[in-house]
């Protein structure tokens, strides 16, 4: 297999992110995209879920970062990401969206945010 991932699409979130007070105060909705490179052949195999990446469990862990109020996207999505490649240490890479639907900066927008990817320089051979 040339490659595998595991996704979560535009999981919902309703958080505290944001420079501005009121932001911190009310809160805002979010939308999270994530691809996790992870080998799930051993998985294609045995249909035994501890032979791939439990995508509940990383939506434990993005649910958990989310909950912690930051200033920047950016901080967050880093947040993320360094927690799955902790909790997953044979995670290959992430890609990583996360938009603010409805920013406050005068704008008619569906959303503002970041994406990034990541490599784990650790799984490369």
């Amino acid at each position: 297999m040339v490659s595998s991932y595991i996704c979560l699409k535009e999981v919902r979130f309703h958080a505290f992110h944001g420079v501005m007070p009121q932001e911190r105060r009310v809160g805002a909705d979010f939308l999270l995209s994530l691809r996790v490179g992870y080998d799930f052949s051993k998985a294609m195999r045995t249909d035994e879920v501890g032979d791939t990446l439990n995508y509940a469990e990383v939506c434990r862990i993005v649910k958990e970062e989310m909950d912690k109020p930051s200033a920047l996207l950016e901080h967050v999505a880093g947040r993320i990401a360094d927690a799955i490649f902790r909790q997953f240490p044979d995670v290959r890479s992430i890609d990583l969206e996360l938009t603010k639907q409805n920013p406050p900066m005068g704008a008619d927008c569906e959303g503002a945010g970041v994406e990034l990817h990541l490599i784990n320089d650790k799984t490369l051979e």
